[in-house]
């Protein structure tokens, strides 16, 4: 479990959401193995889209985060409710780097410079709303910061970590994502930017023993912050045998047909949690049939 917490300014002229996603990415890195720099990369993109999606206002609401950089990791994923809860995956498990320049491992180089950051956001009805930026550096953080001040005008200051043991186990993670509201005085920006500049990484910071809600009174120091709300996150497939059965349908009678005739089972895997999902021929059989009797009720 991962608590996450918001905080205004007594003026209400800035807000910031910080989270200790430890809990969340070791989840991740238990499903998917992940080889140490990846986990970085996809605790990162877990952690945001965590506080991203806590942002959101309706209960259904929900919002995927997607890198696709030039790096040998490939596309990596992540998917929030409204909540924070949260689910993701990359697309390459296993990548070895040499550590960067500052012997940190290299995100950068896993995700790549060149590449989209795409945000999008499903309210429940109608088209969902997808916004999309050229990634800065593919170190997450800086990429979020730019999404903010490109696709939404806000004002944003992002920091995300994730601090990976030697065994390949997730020791901490965490990060915060610091907004300013429209009409923010300049005294209040000039304080906050004193803030920022102030503090170690958010690893740091939460292996001393910070909480989420330290690193924000931190942040907004001199600044007389308050909570807004707190609650908790964590690592969440809603996959089903339902859904994938939709799945499967989805992709049509004739390639359901193609899969009777060769009459075996098939397995389809989650991306996300990893559980596999088998259909014996018969099923499958009953999935056609499914798919042939909507099809005539269309034409009917």
């Amino acid at each position: 479990m991962s608590h996450i917490v918001r905080y205004i300014t007594a003026d209400g002229a800035a807000v910031i959401t910080a989270i200790d996603s430890t809990g969340i990415v070791a989840r991740a890195e238990q499903l998917h193995k992940t080889s140490a720099v990846v986990t970085a990369a996809l605790g990162r993109l877990l952690t945001a889209a965590s506080m991203m999606g806590y942002l959101l206002k309706d209960e259904s609401d929900t919002l995927t985060l997607q890198v696709k950089g030039n790096g040998p990791v490939g596309a990596v994923v992540a998917v929030s409710d409204s909540h924070g809860n949260v689910r993701g995956y990359a697309g390459k498990t296993v990548v070895e780097l040499p550590l960067n320049a500052k012997g940190k491992l290299d995100v950068s180089g896993a995700v790549g410079k060149e590449g989209m950051l795409y945000v999008m956001r499903d309210f429940g009805e109608g088209e969902p709303y997808i916004g999309q930026v050229p990634l800065v550096s593919g170190e997450i953080a800086e990429d979020i910061t730019s999404y903010y001040a490109t696709s939404e005008q806000t004002p944003t200051v992002c920091g995300l970590g994730v601090l990976v043991a030697p065994d390949l186990t997730v020791q901490k993670a965490g990060g915060f994502l610091l907004q300013l509201l429209p009409y923010c005085p300049e005294e209040t920006i000039a304080k906050i930017e004193e803030n920022v500049a102030s503090i170690t990484s958010v690893t740091g910071l939460l292996s001393e023993g910070k909480t989420p809600s330290d690193i924000c009174e931190m942040l907004f120091a001199g600044l007389e912050p308050n909570l807004l709300d707190e609650g908790d996150a964590e690592y969440r497939c809603d996959c089903t045998r339902e859904r994938v059965e939709h799945a499967l349908l989805s992709i049509g009678e004739k390639q359901l047909r193609e899969l009777v005739d060769e009459g075996k089972t098939e397995e389809l895997l989650c991306h996300f949690c990893n559980k596999r999902y088998r259909f014996s021929p018969d099923e499958i059989r009953k999935l056609l049939e499914t798919a042939i009797r909507a099809k005539k009720s269309e034409k009917d």
